[in-house]
C-alpha cells in the first residue's frame, strides 16, 4: 500500500527531473490517470453514464439552481428538439435522454452539436451519441445542444442532466421536460429525477472543542504524531477509534487547511485500501469515504456510510468525527473493523471546490498490523519506511564519517604516520584502506534497499537514483583501480595518482549532491529547512577543515631551508617539518572527527523521528 490520495497531483521538487525514458513513461501514466485525478475537467465522464453521479465525493444539492427548457413537446422518429441548459455559472454537464417512465433504463436517441467548442459527444451503452458533456471546466451559464429521436423511441422521453458548480457543489438527474410521441396520453403521475445518493446525506454538526487524549491506550485505540503529542495543539496529527456497542466512533484531527485522511490496508502498498476523507471546501469540512485503486486519485464514493458527522475549523486545526458500524456488508469496498489492518494517516492541500492534492510529504504509517476494536492502545508511526531509513542512515555513515576521514588520513598523515606500521602496513595506509573498504560495504548494502522497497525502479525520485547510480559506479571502481596501483617510483605512479584522486572527489561531490535531492524525496523528506542546513554546515566544516590542513602544510614547506639543489635533500627536509606538525594535526584531527560525529547523529536522529 502506501500513501493515502495519490499519485498525479504535485510533487514536492523532483516530480520534474526525470531521464527521457522515465518522462515517456509519465506522460503515458498522465494521459490514462489525467480524468480520475482532477475530475474530468474534459468531460471524459463515461463511468457516469449509469447513474449520472460524478466521482467527487459528497452529497449533491438538493434544489436545482438550472433549468432545462425545450422547443416542442411531442416528437417523431427522426425528429429533431431543440434542448436548452441555462441557469448560474457552472464548469461541467451531462445530459441524458431516457425513457420517462423507467429513468433507471439506458439513455435513448442520440445528440447534435450546437457548439463544439463547449461541449462533446459521449456513447453510452450501445447508443452512439447519447450523452453530451463539458469540454473544459471554464465557466459556462447555458448550453445548447439537438436530440434526435430514434426509430424505436418510447412513448414518453425526459431530459435529465447532471451540473457541476464547484467539484463539491453539483446536482444530480435534474429532471427536464417530458416529450412524448403525437396521441399518447402524458405519463401519470409526473416523474420526477432524484439522485441516489440524496438519501445517503446526514445531519452534520460542529465541535466544540478540541479532542482529547485521556482515554488513549485505556477505552479507546489512538495514533498520535509526534509520540504523545496533545491533540489540541498546532504541531499534532490524532486518529482515535472508541468501540461503542456496534458502531466505532473515530476522530481524527491535524494542522491542515486543506485535508485530513486516513486508511486501512491490509499492506504497505496502495491499491484495495479503505480510506475516509475530512476536506476543507469553502470552510466548511466535507466527510466522505473512498476506495483506493493502486497508486491512483481515491475514488470518492457516492453513498456514505458514516452516522454522527461533525467538525470544526478553528486554531490552524482540521478536526472531524462520525460513527462507523463494524460490520458494513452492504457496502462494497468497506474493511470489517474488527480484523487488523495497516493504518494510514495522510494530510494536503486542498482547492476552493474540494479537489484533493496529492500529500506534499508521506503518510504516516503504523508499523504493524493492528486492530482498532481489540486491546486499547496508544502508538505512534513513521512517515518513512524502513528499509528507506536504512538506505539513509546507511548512506549518511559511509559519505559523512567514513569517506571524509579517510580522505583526510590518506591526504595530510602520510610524514605524521610513516613510521607506525599495522599489520606490516605504513598505519595511514591501513587506516585509509580500512575507511575506504567500510565505505564500499555500506553504500552498496544501502545500493540495493530501495530497489527492494520499490520492487524496481522509480520514476518519481528524480535524479537522486541516477546520481545514486554513479555514486555506486564510482564508488567499485576506485577499489578496483587501487588494486592495480603502479610501485613508488613507476613512471605511471604520477597518472595513477590523479586518476585515484580525481574518481574519489567526483564520487564525494556527487555524493553530497545525491544526498541534498534525497533528504527532500517524499519516501524520506527530512525536516526542511534544516536538512538543508545541516547539510550546508557539513560541507562548510569538511571543506574548512581541509583549508585548515593545507595551510598548516604550506606554512611547514616555508620553513624548509634548502642547502643544496637537490630533490632528495628537499623530501628529506619536507619530511622532517611535516613531523614536527604532527600534535598539531592529530588535534584537528579528534576535532574533525568529533564534529563528523555530530553531524553523523544528528542526521540518524532526524532519520529514526521520521
Amino acid at each position: 500500500m502506501a500513501v493515502l490520495l495519490g499519485l498525479h497531483y504535485y510533487y514536492r521538487r523532483t516530480s520534474c527531473m526525470m531521464e527521457l525514458p522515465g518522462f515517456a513513461v509519465a506522460v503515458w501514466m498522465f494521459v490514462c490517470l489525467y480524468a480520475s485525478v482532477v475530475g474530468y475537467p474534459n468531460g471524459k465522464v463515461r463511468e457516469a453514464c449509469t447513474s449520472m453521479v460524478p466521482c467527487h465525493g459528497g452529497s449533491p444539492q438538493l434544489s436545482p439552481e438550472h433549468t432545462i427548457t425545450v422547443n416542442g413537446t411531442e416528437f417523431k422518429p427522426r425528429d429533431n428538439i431543440e434542448v436548452h441548459l441555462s441557469g448560474p455559472d457552472f464548469e461541467g454537464f451531462f445530459i441524458q435522454a431516457r425513457d420517462a417512465e423507467r429513468l433507471d433504463s439506458p439513455a435513448v436517441g442520440s445528440f447534435v452539436l450546437a457548439d463544439r467548442r463547449r461541449s462533446q459527444l459521449l456513447t453510452c451503452g450501445r447508443t452512439k451519441n447519447s450523452a453530451v458533456s463539458h469540454t473544459s471546466k471554464a465557466k459556462k451559464s447555458d448550453i445548447k445542444v439537438y436530440w434526435i429521436a430514434p426509430e424505436d423511441a418510447p412513448k414518453h422521453v425526459q431530459f435529465l442532466a447532471t451540473v457541476v458548480k464547484k467539484y463539491r457543489i453539483f446536482w444530480v438527474k435534474i429532471p427536464g421536460p417530458i416529450v412524448s410521441q403525437p396521441d399518447v396520453l402524458s405519463p401519470t403521475p409526473p416523474l420526477h429525477a432524484t439522485s441516489e445518493a440524496m438519501s445517503t446525506s446526514h445531519p452534520v454538526s460542529y465541535i466544540s472543542k478540541p479532542f482529547s487524549a485521556s482515554g488513549c491506550g485505556i477505552t479507546k485505540f489512538c495514533i498520535r504524531n509526534p509520540t504523545n503529542c496533545d491533540p489540541g495543539s498546532a504541531s499534532c496529527f490524532f486518529l482515535s477509534f472508541q468501540q461503542e456497542g456496534s458502531s466505532v466512533l473515530i476522530e481524527m484531527s491535524g494542522p491542515s487547511e486543506g485535508y485530513l485522511a486516513f486508511a486501512f490496508s491490509q499492506d504497505q502498498w496502495m491499491g484495495g485500501d479503505d480510506a475516509y476523507l475530512c476536506v476543507n471546501v469553502d470552510h466548511h469540512v466535507h466527510v466522505s469515504t473512498a476506495h483506493l485503486k493502486e497508486r491512483s486519485h481515491p475514488l470518492l464514493d457516492s453513498e456514505n456510510a458514516l452516522e454522527d458527522v461533525s467538525w470544526r475549523l478553528a486554531e490552524g486545526l482540521l478536526q472531524c468525527s462520525f460513527r462507523r458500524r463494524i460490520h458494513l456488508p452492504a457496502y462494497k469496498g468497506r474493511f470489517n473493523l474488527d480484523a487488523s489492518y495497516y493504518i494510514f494517516l495522510a494530510d494536503g492541500e486542498a482547492s476552493e471546490g474540494g479537489l484533493i492534492y496529492k500529500h506534499r510529504r508521506q503518510p504516516l504509517v503504523t508499523n504493524g498490523l493492528y486492530n482498532v476494536t481489540g486491546l486499547p492502545q496508544d502508538i505512534g508511526g513513521s512517515r518513512a519506511p524502513r528499509l528507506i531509513k536504512a538506505h539513509g542512515a546507511l548512506m549518511f555513515v559511509a559519505w559523512i564519517t567514513t569517506v571524509s576521514i579517510g580522505v583526510i588520513v590518506a591526504r595530510f598523515f602520510k610524514p605524521v604516520w610513516s613510521h607506525s606500521f599495522l599489520f606490516g602496513k605504513e598505519l595511514w595506509f591501513q587506516v585509509h584502506r580500512m575507511l575506504m573498504l567500510t565505505t564500499v560495504m555500506l553504500t552498496s548494502i544501502s545500493f540495493v534497499l530501495p530497489f527492494v522497497y520499490r520492487g524496481g525502479w522509480s520514476q518519481q525520485a528524480g535524479f537522486h537514483p541516477y546520481l545514486g547510480c554513479a555514486v555506486m559506479a564510482l564508488t567499485i571502481f576506485q577499489p578496483l583501480m587501487a588494486g592495480f596501483r603502479p610501485s613508488r617510483h613507476a613512471p605511471r605512479r604520477q597518472l595513477f595518482n590523479w586518476f585515484h584522486w580525481s574518481t574519489g572527489t567526483t564520487a564525494r561531490i556527487l555524493a553530497v549532491v545525491t544526498m541534498f535531492l534525497g533528504m527532500d524525496l517524499p519516501a524520506l523528506d527530512l525536516p526542511d529547512p534544516w536538512d538543508t542546513y545541516a547539510m550546508i554546515g557539513f560541507v562548510a566544516w569538511h571543506v574548512g577543515t581541509d583549508v585548515l590542513l593545507e595551510i598548516h602544510s604550506y606554512c611547514l614547506v616555508r620553513k624548509v631551508e634548502v642547502i643544496e639543489d637537490d630533490r632528495v635533500q628537499i623530501l628529506q627536509s619536507l619530511t622532517s617539518v611535516e613531523a614536527e606538525g604532527r600534535l598539531f594535526k592529530q588535534v584537528v584531527l579528534t576535532i574533525y572527527v568529533c564534529g563528523n560525529i555530530v553531524f553523523l547523529v544528528a542526521f540518524l536522529i532526524a532519520i529514526n523521528q521520521v
